[in-house]
C-alpha cells in the first residue's frame, strides 16, 4: 500500500511530540523535584498533594507549553473563577493526555480504513481533543462573566443600602460577600487579599482584573478614585448604582427589540412550511382528485 502525503504529516506529528517527551523527560532535573517535595513534607503539607509523578508530568506539561498559551490559560480560569477541580496544573496536564487518546481512537480508525479523509480526521479528532479544555473553560468564563453582568446592579444597591445604614465599604463588601453567587466569590477573594496585606487600590484594580464586564471594571475606577480624593462613597455608589440600573433596563430593551429578527428564522424555515401544509395541504389534494386532473 502506497504511503500518502498523509500518512507522512500523520507519522511525522506522531514522532515529533513522542520525540519531545522524551527529551523533556530526561532533561527534567529530578533533584529540583526531591528539594521540593522535602520542603513541603517540613512545612507539614498533607497527604492529599499531588505526587512526585504528578508534578513532574505538570511541569514537564509546563515546559512543552508556551508561555503566552499558559498565561491566556490562566487568564481564562481567573476569568472562570478559578475551579478548584481545575487549576492551571491539572489543565495543562489533561490536554495531552486528552489528544494522545483522540490520537489512538483515531488512529484504530485509519487503520482500518486508511483513506486520505479518515487521516484528516484523525487530525482533526487529536486537535479537538487536544483544545477541548480550552473551550470548556472558555465556556464556563463566558457564562460566570455574563452573571456578574447580571448581578452587578443588585450588588451595588446593596453595598449602597448598607453604606447608608453607616457601615464603611470593606463591611458592605463583607454582608454582600455571604453566598455562592460570582459576585459573592469576587468581593469575598477582594476582602481576603486586603486582610493578607495588599493595599485597597491593588485590591481592587485585581479584581477589575479578574473580570471582563466594563461596568465592573467603571465601578472599580470610581471607587479607587474616591480613595485617593477623599470623596463620599456613598455619593459615588449612588451614582454607580443608578447608572448600572438605567444599563440594566437599556440590556433589557435591546434583547426585546433583538427578539423579532431572531424569532423570522424560526418562523420561516419551521412554523409557516407547517402551517401551509395544514391549510393548503387538503384543497391541493382536492384539486389533484377533480376530474380536470383527471381524477
Amino acid at each position: 500500500m502506497d504511503i500518502t502525503w498523509f500518512g507522512w504529516a500523520a507519522i511525522a506529528l506522531t514522532v515529533l511530540p513522542v520525540a519531545a517527551l522524551a527529551y523533556g523527560l530526561v532533561a527534567v532535573d529530578r533533584r529540583q523535584f526531591v528539594l521540593i517535595q522535602q520542603n513541603l513534607a517540613r512545612a507539614g503539607v498533607d497527604d492529599a498533594a499531588p505526587t512526585h509523578g504528578t508534578r513532574s508530568f505538570a511541569g514537564l506539561a509546563r515546559r512543552l507549553t508556551p508561555g503566552t498559551y499558559e498565561t491566556r490559560l490562566d487568564r481564562l480560569l481567573a476569568y472562570a473563577g478559578r475551579p478548584t477541580a481545575w487549576p492551571l496544573d491539572r489543565l495543562l496536564t489533561v490536554k495531552p493526555l486528552a489528544a494522545f487518546a483522540g490520537f489512538v481512537l483515531g488512529g484504530l480508525v485509519v487503520i482500518g480504513s486508511p483513506a486520505p479523509s479518515t487521516v484528516a480526521g484523525w487530525l482533526l479528532l487529536t486537535a479537538f481533543a487536544y483544545f477541548l479544555p480550552d473551550l470548556l473553560v472558555l465556556n464556563a468564563s463566558i457564562k460566570r462573566q455574563q452573571a456578574i453582568l447580571q448581578e452587578l446592579p443588585n450588588v451595588l444597591d446593596q453595598l449602597l443600602i448598607a453604606v447608608e445604614a453607616g457601615l464603611g465599604l470593606e463591611q458592605a463588601m463583607s454582608r454582600v460577600a455571604v453566598g455562592s453567587s460570582p459576585m459573592a466569590q469576587e468581593m469575598g477573594r477582594t476582602l481576603q487579599e486586603m486582610q493578607v496585606g495588599r493595599s485597597r487600590r491593588e485590591a481592587y484594580e485585581a479584581l477589575a482584573e479578574r473580570s471582563t464586564v466594563a461596568d465592573l471594571r467603571s465601578f472599580v475606577r470610581a471607587v479607587t478614585q474616591a480613595d485617593r480624593y477623599g470623596i463620599g462613597i456613598s455619593r459615588v455608589l449612588a451614582a454607580q448604582a443608578a447608572q448600572m440600573r438605567v444599563k440594566r433596563r437599556q440590556r433589557a430593551e435591546e434583547k426585546a427589540m433583538k427578539l423579532p429578527v431572531k424569532i423570522l428564522f424560526p418562523l420561516l424555515f419551521f412554523i409557516f412550511p407547517t402551517i401551509f401544509i395544514v391549510v393548503m395541504g387538503p384543497a391541493v389534494i382536492n384539486i389533484l382528485e377533480s376530474p380536470l386532473f383527471g381524477g
